[in-house]
């Protein structure tokens, strides 16, 4: 179980993305395996999720429906749905990923994460073959009415909380001919959300961001964590969170984001105590998680590791 594995990594503070990567694969397997698409998106949410980012559920900061063995075990269970061995529908891939992680967990651990990385493991060919933003971009505008009608499925079948009810694309509506219409919709109206917007306006915006924080901090010196933690930071003060907007309002979202912000122009020898006392900020009175921040650092750390060939460090 992921319960006794995951925890019981030691990953040394100065290691790198890659070898924090290698440090997670050789626990929880054991020989190496082929990088898989379903491997390489289960590593990326086990790593993120490792990560003590300000507000999200880590390996000792838990929320009271959701914990850290949830989100490895949602990671571990979603990967027979991209590694199949047969050509499958985008819509169909992440209905089925949806499945097989909410039979491991009582909770949504894991649908925003799906919804992010999918579309770049559908395009992840065959290792050596570097992801561009324009192959995610294709896997999308290929989805057809039954790719909406099975994305529709997987979202009603996580039950995420706080989506409320939209007058168009509803979820609780017909799903649409067009997925990405209703992906432009989300993305523009309120609650805007982040991830919607990725499938409405391209991937480039996640390389132009979080890939490009990820390679800079590790290539700057930045520890792994370091890494995702400072990414995740760098994001929240670019864009106000989406989950933050939809549970507690635009206003709060952005005052987080004000405080992502003067966090990082902090020396970062100086971070430590500020990420410590932001995270209690988060976590008192209530529960402030910026949820789809981590979501797209999953995403982020998805290309990061798949261009890279992490794999051949085994």
């Amino acid at each position: 179980m992921v319960k006794n594995s995951v925890k019981m990594i030691e990953i040394p503070n100065n290691s790198t993305l890659l070898e924090a990567a290698v440090a997670i694969s050789r626990k929880l397997l054991p020989r190496p395996p082929p990088l898989t698409p379903g491997w390489c998106a289960a590593v990326a949410s086990i790593l993120e999720a490792t990560a003590r980012k300000p507000g999200n559920v880590s390996p000792d900061r838990s929320f009271s429906d959701l914990s850290y063995d949830d989100l490895c075990s949602a990671a571990l269970a979603m990967v027979p749905a991209l590694d199949r061995g047969e050509k499958t529908s985008l819509g169909r891939m992440i209905k089925d990923a949806v499945i097989y992680s909410r039979s491991k967990t009582l909770s949504n651990a894991n649908l925003g994460i799906i919804l992010a990385i999918y579309p770049l493991a559908a395009a992840s060919t065959s290792p050596g073959h570097l992801l561009r933003p324009t192959d995610a971009d294709t896997e999308i505008e290929q989805c057809n009415h039954q790719d909406s009608l099975d994305i529709y499925d997987a979202i009603k079948l996580s039950t995420p909380g706080s989506l409320g009810t939209r007058d168009s694309y509803d979820i609780h509506s017909p799903a649409p001919e067009s997925i990405r219409d209703a992906m432009q919709h989300a993305a523009v109206t309120e609650p805007t959300d982040s991830i919607a917007a990725l499938w409405a306006s391209g991937y480039q915006s996640l390389w132009d961001s979080l890939v490009s924080d990820l390679q800079y901090n590790d290539a700057h010196g930045a520890s792994w964590e370091q890494s995702i933690i400072f990414t995740a930071l760098s994001q929240l003060a670019r864009t106000p969170d989406s989950l933050i907007i939809r549970r507690h309002g635009r206003q709060k979202a952005v005052q987080v984001s004000s405080e992502a912000a003067v966090v990082l122009e902090l020396p970062h020898d100086d971070r430590a105590a500020a990420i410590e006392a932001f995270d209690w900020r988060l976590r008192h009175p209530c529960r402030i998680n910026p949820g789809t921040t981590a979501d797209l650092v999953a995403a982020a750390l998805y290309v990061h590791l798949w261009n890279s060939n992490f794999h051949t460090l085994l």
